[in-house]
């Protein structure tokens, strides 16, 4: 049964106890350098555009349509600075083949994005990125393809819908699932490999029968209280909106829990049509707003640059003015 008393758009009242979280003394290393502010300057020449939309994906990923061209132009008329072509990364052994570029096309996505860029340098940011499966085991592989590229993102994700997944995982217990797939989101910031966690709670749209936030909801807090720990930052995926649930991933709540660990945030439409890049980006601003966050990042040449709120949203603003 899906949890009665659960409210997408609902955060804590003053009357409900929340656990305080306790930043870690010291930063990891990693992630020890403050992040840069937005570039003020530069903007004027993107029309005062400052937002990326950092997950896309072309045809490379066999289940998208448009090529990195498209989503340039999508960019340019959402409003946006730039965006990051994510493709999801080659695996052994056919771990998730249907979902991915094979092995050996990795050169040629890292050449193709390349290409794409140069040609829209100055209109529009392309960053060259990687969504890369998180799977314990495969460590060695995602650090291998990410360390033969210059990748601006490497976005980090565990994907429970893959067969391969559920077959190793899944044992015929709903809220045991949901709780090895926190489990692994934190394990997969705690591997060093990934800049953003992608949609943090995926499982609720395989699962919305059986999703209960109040029951899961420690399980997932304990999660991110590691992922705090790590430095990493974690994306508001727009897509879920579209989904099952009709909920952002992570929803509200989580995005709550995040913001009082000071988890920094990206924003991504995780985009598959070219007209969706920067989808609901205005409706995840006001999100984030409430939800307590000041900055949103991106990512470039894998360091975390960061946006205010304000000026974020007034650059959206800006484009419904026109």
């Amino acid at each position: 049964m899906e949890d009665q008393d659960h409210n997408p758009y609902r955060f804590p009242t003053p009357s409900e106890p929340t656990r305080a979280y306790e930043p870690p003394a010291e930063p990891p290393a990693k992630h020890s350098v403050a992040p840069a502010p937005y570039e003020s300057g530069p903007s004027a020449a993107y029309d005062g555009r400052l937002l990326f939309d950092g997950h896309t994906h072309t045809p490379r990923c066999q289940h998208a349509r448009g090529e990195g061209s498209d989503y340039a132009q999508a960019a340019l008329k959402a409003g946006l600075r730039g965006f990051a072509i994510t493709c999801h990364n080659p695996m052994t052994g056919g771990y998730g083949a249907r979902m991915r570029m094979a092995p050996d096309e990795l050169d040629a996505y890292v050449d193709d994005m390349k290409a794409t860029r140069a040609l829209y340098a100055g209109r529009v940011d392309v960053l060259l990125g990687l969504e890369a499966d998180y799977v314990p085991g495969h460590e060695n592989t995602v650090a291998c393809q990410i360390n033969a590229h210059d990748f601006d993102v490497v976005i980090g994700s565990v994907h429970p819908q893959i067969p391969e997944y559920r077959a190793r995982y899944f044992v015929g217990d709903t809220f045991a699932y949901q709780q090895t797939y926190f489990e692994h989101l934190a394990d997969s910031a705690e591997s060093g490999l990934f800049d953003v966690l992608a949609h943090g709670d995926l499982i609720k749209q395989l699962m919305p029968r059986s999703w209960s936030l109040s029951r899961i909801l420690p399980h997932i807090c304990h999660a991110l209280d590691r992922i705090a720990d790590t430095g990493v930052a974690m994306e508001l995926n727009t897509s879920g909106w579209r989904k099952r649930l009709r909920e952002c991933m992570p929803g509200p709540r989580i995005l709550y829990e995040m913001s009082q660990r000071r988890i920094p945030i990206t924003l991504g439409a995780d985009a598959h049509q070219p007209e969706r890049v920067g989808e609901n980006f205005d409706q995840a601003l006001a999100l984030l707003d409430a939800a307590g966050y000041r900055h949103v990042s991106f990512f470039r040449d894998r360091e975390r640059f960061q946006v205010p709120m304000a000026a974020a949203r007034a650059s959206l603003d800006q484009l419904v003015a026109v």
